[in-house]
């Protein structure tokens, strides 16, 4: 019994652990832009995700309860083997997730930790324990559908911002405003990632004490320990900034400007606040990257950069797969050594994520050094105080030019002809 109470507290610390690199992982999606374009200061802008992520972490439960009922037929798992299973499912998410944020790549801690568990599943209790049916139409599905339904909505706000604000008379078109709205929907998509990422981990913890006999399958509903305790564990990985990602988004999939970065924020928040409302355990990563593309595609003039889109791209396929293998792993140790398999694996799980942080102390992104480099790399989120003219505005200017020179040259042939009236000699007077 002794043994057992252990595995299941090891495993809720493992999860908790997930929660807080899910928190740094994901910063960026919601504070990358304001911080680039001077909306907001780094430390005052990942201090505000924070206190947003632990406020929507308590506004809704339907994600984790898709998560606890839906993926995992757990009525087909014994009860004695549950534990080490959702045990080596984080260990592939938790890997995947220290990767790509070694890497700086913005890959989905959902898919990581869906993952994970699905190869654990697999290998330990097989095939028919995972509800394939569920995967697919709440997880892959959206995968596809919403970064693209996001980028419709991002390339939409986009036009309209630029048609709403647009000058004809040489003057300030106002735009730089868009960084205060900026405030506002990247707030917006922090409450919403605390809303949907929170509660991922929520479910994990609520899937173990269901199968533990903890708490009663009749009732998925997350306790309340569970929920403040992930809750507090995401805000504190938010606050800790993910340096790394929110540089390499900073460098972008475009050069947004202030009115892009409003309408892609928006298009984020409302796009996963509405899965949340729906129960759909969207990846934040895709969403905002598919908003900051479809913004890019919105304003005239403005280049997606392809190439670091199917970079980014190519690590979102991976996830899926990659988690799973390094979850099916796990679960190959525990399955041959149940109890010295979850100590091997354990101690695993600590000596990677140490090599992995130490790793990164060689080439350390700090809030002081994160946009610096994003600003001399030429990429950078950059607001013009005197952006260019627009090309209705350059047809404008050319044409008062014209009109300007047509009034001066008639000006001075009007004064020539003055000047030769006045030399010409009058009637009777000398020739």
């Amino acid at each position: 019994m002794e043994t057992a109470t252990l595995i299941i507290v090891l495993v809720i610390a493992l999860a908790l652990f997930f929660d807080f690199t899910n928190g740094f992982h994901d910063t960026a999606n919601a504070m990358a832009t304001p911080i680039a374009t001077g909306a907001l200061k780094p430390k005052t802008a990942v201090l505000l995700a924070a206190v947003l992520n632990l406020v929507g972490a308590f506004l809704s439960t339907e994600v984790a309860q898709t998560i606890s009922g839906g993926i995992i037929n757990e009525e087909q798992i014994s009860h004695d083997i549950f534990p080490e299973i959702i045990l080596a499912g984080l260990i592939g998410a938790i890997t995947w997730n220290m990767l790509t944020w070694l890497l700086g790549l913005p890959s989905s801690s959902s898919h990581a930790l869906f993952g994970g568990l699905i190869g654990a599943t697999i290998v330990g209790v097989g095939f028919t324990a995972v509800n394939f049916g569920v995967v697919m139409s709440k997880v892959i599905l959206p995968a596809f559908i919403a970064p693209v339904t996001a980028g419709v909505i991002a390339f939409t706000a986009t036009k309209l911002a630029y048609v709403l604000t647009r000058r004809y008379d040489s003057k300030p078109d106002g735009r730089d405003g868009f960084r205060f709205g900026q405030i506002f929907t990247s707030s917006l998509v922090a409450l919403a990632h605390g809303t949907n990422d929170a509660q991922k981990t929520m479910g994990i913890i609520t899937l173990l004490l269901i199968t533990s006999g903890l708490q009663s399958a009749s009732n998925p509903e997350p306790q309340t320990w569970v929920v403040f305790a992930c809750a507090i564990t995401i805000a504190l990985g938010t606050y800790m900034g993910g340096w790394r990602i929110i540089r390499t988004l900073g460098k972008g999939l475009t050069e947004v400007k202030p009115a892009q970065g409003f309408s892609a924020e928006a298009s984020t928040a409302s796009t996963i606040l509405a899965s949340s409302a729906l129960g759909f355990a969207l990846s934040t990563t895709q969403v905002a990257s598919g908003s900051v593309i479809g913004s890019g595609l919105g304003r005239r003039g403005s280049q997606v950069r392809w190439r670091t889109a199917g970079r980014i791209m190519v690590g979102w396929i991976l996830t899926l797969p990659a988690a799973g293998a390094v979850g099916a792993a796990a679960a190959l140790i525990v399955v041959w050594l149940p109890v010295w398999g979850v100590i091997i694996d354990a101690v695993l799980a600590v000596v990677i994520i140490l090599f992995l942080f130490m790793r990164s102390r060689r080439d350390e992104v700090t809030a002081s050094n994160a946009m610096s480099e994003v600003a001399d790399s030429g990429r950078a989120v950059k607001v013009k105080r005197n952006p260019p003219p627009t090309r209705r505005q350059r047809a404008l200017a050319r044409d008062e030019a014209r009109r300007v020179a047509a009034v001066e040259a008639a000006a001075k042939k009007a004064a020539k002809a003055a000047g030769r009236s006045e030399n010409r000699p009058k009637d009777g007077g000398p020739r």
